[in-house]
């Protein structure tokens, strides 16, 4: 119904042979690797399993927000390009990364295959992220910040055009990027799609990294790279939408104090105290904490600084485990006060 057989997308959509994953079971997630949070997330490859383009990605406001017939459209044009292209000779192999399935992560399988249940993709994103969390190895501002958000860059894409900036504020503005522009890398990665961008994006290292390279067209003009500084935190975002069982739950919510506030209040300005914005009636239910609106908590363990977190909440977020119980240093009407904390893991609602 929204692609007519005779339209422009449906004859282009006519030349290729759609494929729909129902099922994870098999699928070599390794090749098909992506965050497995999108909504829906399409691969334009070919019978040797070159994949030409990414299609899907999302934002934390919308799970829609870059998906738009307009520009699957302009996708599956340039997607036919590039096949053109590979069986000229003119299109370079690249190498397949190494296999991997849901099969490898046996917390997956008991949930699922020893159930007889479906291996969706949420699923596995969730369980390797528990398996990292088992081992040692889960990198929280990657595993869990994953997907950052361009418009924390301050780019602003014309959707149905693809990759074409309709709006620049702050950091990419500054580094020169205009609107009108067309992004055709990132760090020297070609990328077609908003998917093949935030692929990319999503590779940098939310520790080392100071800035990100976009190669853009504009005009008629050669390509050129504008380098764009990493604004602070530029990898987080709210994550919640993702329901990540690694993620510890607070139950509640809080903003960043200014710096002139945390100077009236005798705070340590480059610290992460922070007041209290919302608290979650879980919270009272349960007995997690009690917390209350306008309250300032600006220790955590007594831990009152951490480089990459502007507020409370999101310091026990990196550095706490479901289940911990920390000790909350606040004011609360002008009085320090102590209190204690319990978090929580989220059970499964899949």
């Amino acid at each position: 119904m929204l692609t007519p057989k005779n339209s422009p997308r449906g004859k282009l959509m006519s030349l290729y042979i759609a494929v729909r994953i129902v099922r994870m079971d098999n699928v070599d997630i390794g090749l098909f690797e992506h965050d497995r949070h999108n909504t829906l997330y399409f691969y334009l490859l070919n019978s040797d399993e070159q994949i030409y383009m990414r299609y899907g990605g999302r934002d934390s406001a919308s799970p829609e927000t870059y998906l738009n017939l307009a520009s699957l459209e302009v996708a599956l044009a340039k997607g036919l390009e590039l096949h053109e292209r590979y069986k000229k000779g003119d299109l370079a192999q690249t190498p397949r990364p190494a296999p991997d399935f849901p099969k490898n992560y046996p917390m997956l399988v008991e949930r699922t295959f020893a159930r007889g249940q479906c291996v969706e993709c949420h699923l596995i994103g969730d369980f390797q992220n528990m398996h990292r969390e088992k081992d040692n190895t889960l990198d929280k501002l990657k595993d869990l910040y994953r997907s950052p958000d361009i418009k924390v860059l301050g780019i602003h894409l014309d959707v149905p055009k693809g990759l074409v900036v309709k709006e620049t504020k702050g950091a990419a503005a500054e580094a020169g990027i205009q609107p009108g522009d067309a992004i055709k890398a990132v760090n020297g990665k070609t990328v077609y799609t908003f998917a093949d961008l935030q692929h990319q994006y999503d590779k940098l290292d939310r520790r080392t990294s100071t800035e990100v390279r976009f190669t853009v067209e504009r005009g008629h003009a050669p390509p050129r790279e504008l380098a764009v500084k990493l604004p602070a935190r530029w990898w987080y975002y709210d994550a919640r939408y993702r329901q990540s069982s690694v993620d510890p739950r607070l139950y509640f919510e809080s903003r960043p104090l200014s710096e002139d506030e945390k100077r009236k209040h005798g705070l340590a300005v480059d610290g992460f105290a922070s007041e209290v914005t919302r608290v979650d009636s879980f919270a009272t239910m349960m007995k997690s904490h009690q917390l209350q609106e306008g309250d300032i908590v600006f220790a955590v363990d007594s831990v009152e600084r951490n480089p990459y977190a502007h507020t409370a909440d999101v310091y026990m977020k990196l550095k706490q485990t479901p289940g911990d119980v920390v000790k909350l240093s606040l004011l609360r009407n002008g009085q320090r006060l102590e209190s204690s904390l319990t978090t929580y893991r989220m059970s499964f609602r899949k």
